[in-house]
């Protein structure tokens, strides 16, 4: 077994969670369908959370190529998985009792799922400019326009709406850059 592999089966497992969190959530929302007003602003959230839970999952396979790994380069990881994991649990909110307005909630809640990304934003500079050797200048970029929009959502929720859109924009183009 490969150090990459060692490592990404601790990553694996959180973004798998992940993933677990977000479709349960889903599920415990369609199933108390009639007691949730649906907002496609949360739903378009939680399916940019996923598109980075995927996103690293596929980065993570080019990762494979590094032959020395240090504990410092497994502490990010697993940090930033970690983060997208609290990003999921937190883009949507599973009914428990009385109606549940989705856009309300996203605006509390999410701003919780922002910090989450914006603390992930914080850990592609690390994986971009020491792991990969990259550039360091569009490393840093890229990255701020999330950070960015993510201080948007944590500072002015009532904008949930527009900010969902700009954050469904901005991970496909953060997917088109790193597939």
């Amino acid at each position: 077994m490969t150090q990459h592999e060692y490592i990404f089966i601790a990553v694996s497992i959180i973004l798998g969670l992940a993933i677990t969190r977000l479709l349960h959530n889903m599920a415990m929302i369609t199933r108390a369908h009639n007691r949730v007003i649906f907002h496609w602003a949360s739903a378009l959230w939680a399916f940019s959370i996923l598109l980075y839970i995927l996103q690293l999952w596929w980065v993570g396979w080019g990762l494979r190529s590094i032959e020395v790994w240090t504990f410092r380069d497994f502490i990010v990881l697993v940090f930033g998985s970690s983060c997208i994991y609290g990003a999921a649990e937190m883009a949507l909110s599973a009914p428990e009792d009385g109606t549940v307005d989705m856009l309300k909630e996203s605006q509390q809640l999410g701003r919780l799922s922002a910090l989450s990304m914006l603390l992930y934003f914080l850990v592609g500079p690390y994986v971009n400019i020491v792991m990969y050797d990259n550039a360091v200048m569009p490393s840093l970029l890229v990255p701020s326009a999330g950070l960015l929009l993510m201080l948007l959502v944590i500072f002015l929720p009532t904008l949930f709406s527009l900010w969902s859109v700009l954050f469904g924009i901005y991970s496909l183009g953060v997917l088109a850059l790193t597939v």
